[in-house]
This record gives C-alpha cells, sequence and structure tokens, in this order.
C-alpha cells in the first residue's frame, strides 16, 4: 500500500461500528521527513468513556497518552495531575446563538433587537465562569487568528442600557417568553444568557434543554426547514476545519440560502457576497470579500454572538504534542526518554484519545460537560 501520509492505518473504523482499537504506523516512504513521523505507532483506543480515558491519562503511566476534547470543568484536574499536562490551543471553533428570525410572533426579524440581545447578554462572563477562561471573545463569526478576520474589528459591548433603548424602539409582546433552546451540554451557558437577557431586557425566557435522543430530530428540522422551529434562539456550537476562508464552512452554514442551520428567510445580501467570494480566483481579494462577509454578519447581528472556545488536551508530560487550529494531527507529536514505552523498553508509541467528529447536528463536543472519548 502506498501512502502520502504521516501514517499507514492497520485497520480501518467504520463511523457508526467503530473497533476497539485503531493502529497507525509510521509510514517510513513519506516526503516530508522534517515533519515526521516521530514516533513508531499511535494507538487510538475507542473502547474507553470519555471519563475513563481521563482518568486513565492524568491518574496511570503507560495507558492513554493524549485525550481530546478535555472540558473546561477537568482543566483543573489536569494541571493538579503528576502524569499529565494541559495543553490549549486557540481553535477554529465558534460558540454562538442561532436566531430565529422567522417567527411572526415576536420581532427578531428587526435588527435592533437582534443588536439588544448581543448588548445585553455579558461574553466576558460567559468566558469566564462557563468556560473557565478558556475562550475568545467573538467579533462576528471569525476568530481573530484567522484570514478574512475585518482589521479593527470589536466585539460587542455588555451595555445593558443601549439593549433596552434598542427594544424599547420596536417593542416585544406583552407576556411572550423568548424561547431560548440548548443541547443539554449547553444548558449551563443557556441559563447565564437567559439571566442577562431578563436582566438587561426586562423580558421572560424559557429555556429548553434538549436531551441527546432528541438533537439528531432537531437538528433535521432545522437543516429541512419544513416545519416551524419551537425555539426563537439556539445556542449552538460549530468549527472549521480550515482558516484561510472561514465563510465557506462556518458562514454559510449559519446564513447561506443552502445552509444547514439557517433559521429564517434567505439573506439575498449574504448570498451575493458569498457568491462574489466562491467565485474569487485572486487571494487577496477573496480574503477582503470574506472580511466583508463577517462584517456585514456582525453589523446586521444576525446571531448572538458569544465566543470562540479553545481546544484542551490532557498530554502525558514526557510526550511532545502542539496541537493544530483545525484538525488532530500526530505527525510532530514525539517523545522523550523518560517516556514510558522507552523505560519499558518496549516499541516506540504513544496512545490518544480522540472524541468523535462534530457531526452538522447543531451541536459539537467541544464544550461538553465531560471529557473526550479515547482512542
Amino acid at each position: 500500500m502506498i501512502s502520502t501520509e504521516p501514517f499507514t492505518s492497520a485497520g480501518l473504523i467504520e463511523s457508526e461500528d467503530r473497533s476497539p482499537r485503531l493502529v497507525l504506523e509510521a509510514n517510513r516512504s513519506h516526503w516530508n521527513h522534517e515533519r515526521g513521523p516521530r514516533i513508531e505507532r499511535a494507538i487510538f483506543r475507542n473502547d474507553l468513556s470519555p471519563a475513563e480515558a481521563l482518568e486513565l491519562c492524568i491518574s496511570t503511566e503507560g495507558e492513554i497518552d493524549i485525550v481530546t476534547e478535555v472540558s473546561p470543568a477537568d482543566a483543573q484536574r489536569v494541571q493538579d495531575s503528576q502524569y499529565a499536562k494541559l495543553v490549549e490551543c486557540d481553535a477554529n471553533r465558534v460558540l454562538v446563538g442561532i436566531i430565529n428570525r422567522s417567527h411572526d410572533d415576536v420581532p427578531l426579524s428587526d435588527k435592533r433587537v437582534r443588536q439588544a440581545l448581543n448588548f445585553a447578554v455579558n461574553t466576558q462572563k460567559i468566558i469566564d465562569q462557563g468556560l473557565g477562561s478558556y475562550a475568545n471573545p467573538l467579533c462576528g463569526l471569525t476568530p481573530e487568528w484567522c484570514g478574512g478576520f475585518p482589521a479593527g474589528a470589536k466585539p460587542y459591548a455588555h451595555d445593558p442600557q443601549q439593549a433596552k433603548q434598542l427594544l424599547d424602539q420596536v417593542g416585544w409582546p406583552q407576556g411572550r417568553n423568548l424561547r431560548l433552546a440548548a443541547p443539554e451540554a449547553f444548558a449551563g451557558i443557556a441559563q447565564m444568557v437567559a439571566d442577562d437577557i431578563q436582566t438587561a431586557l426586562g423580558i421572560g425566557v424559557d429555556v429548553i434543554s434538549v436531551p441527546l435522543e432528541m438533537q439528531l430530530a432537531g437538528a433535521r428540522a432545522l437543516a429541512e426547514k419544513k416545519l416551524p422551529l419551537p425555539w426563537d434562539m439556539l445556542i449552538s456550537g460549530w468549527f472549521d476545519l480550515s482558516s484561510e476562508a472561514p465563510p465557506a464552512a462556518v458562514h454559510r452554514e449559519f446564513f447561506g440560502s443552502d445552509g444547514a442551520f439557517r433559521a429564517g428567510p434567505v439573506l439575498p445580501e449574504f448570498d451575493r457576497l458569498y457568491w462574489e467570494m466562491a467565485t474569487q480566483i485572486d487571494g487577496p481579494k477573496l480574503v477582503q470579500v470574506a472580511e466583508q462577509i463577517d462584517k456585514y454578519v456582525f453589523d446586521e447581528a444576525l446571531a448572538l454572538f458569544l465566543c470562540a472556545p479553545k481546544a484542551l488536551y490532557a498530554v502525558n508530560k514526557h510526550v511532545s504534542f502542539g496541537p493544530y487550529r483545525t484538525t488532530f494531527e500526530l505527525a510532530e507529536t514525539e517523545v522523550d526518554d523518560q517516556h514510558w514505552s522507552r523505560t519499558q523498553k518496549s516499541t516506540r508509541a504513544t496512545q490518544t484519545s480522540q472524541a468523535q467528529t462534530p457531526r452538522a447536528s447543531g451541536s459539537t463536543s467541544f464544550v461538553s460537560e465531560s471529557s473526550g472519548n479515547a482512542c
């Protein structure tokens, strides 16, 4: 078998029925020797729960070397470990509130109301208290380290007075609560958002926690856009596998005419800008249009812009692992002479733990209540 990757697979994992373990062997024919591979073998373990994987990494030697998608709630446990260290990365992922512009009985189609929601919510408090400070503010949907980030962009300030003034210009129906939905993993974040909205705007908020078994059906309803949605705003996470043109994978999903997460009428101006970017063959001009798209989305307050959560990893102290902003890579990963695989005189290897790839379900695992799966 010929491979152009740093590792070759000794077995395949089906997406629905995963093998207990997947073994990657070093590809010594890989063209980029400077990059790697620098280990002989990587064993992905799929036979452990997230909690088991993390516990083995932080309390034992020789079982699990890397656990991905560590929850901020578990970060201190990793830092306190004598076996593992916490590695963090500013990743290409966002946490937002999808605003449903399709309901006729609430004025969420009015930009001023959407702006009021953004001014009402203290996103820094959510970052500090909800995510343990392991996140960065958003000035749209493009993190500041990505191409297409508008120069000088700043997030919405927490300004309850301005929020109330904007809402008063439009009004809100008496006795109609705002319906705020969130996957169970984001229920705490949703409650913090609800508290801020109620305090700043003086309107009631019903928090709807969506259990895991109902999330697929809810995601399908949002993507198909055939049935009325039961919520006014949905707390959702999403990610980007490229740093070049974020609107292609992020903005389009939330606001494009074919976007799976668009909740409300088609946005002609967004589609015009997106088409201009998609057909652009000049690199600098493509980035310029990407900046215009992000600025348009932010100026129109098309979402509740919360934060860009960091990716957190628990890593054995004798493993050198440098995370990517986009994907999980092991090519440059290496171990020192004190690593268990060397001190025990066994075959040089590292065992890792990686969470399942998030699906287009409107939620992802990167700010869940527990850390990632083992592999």
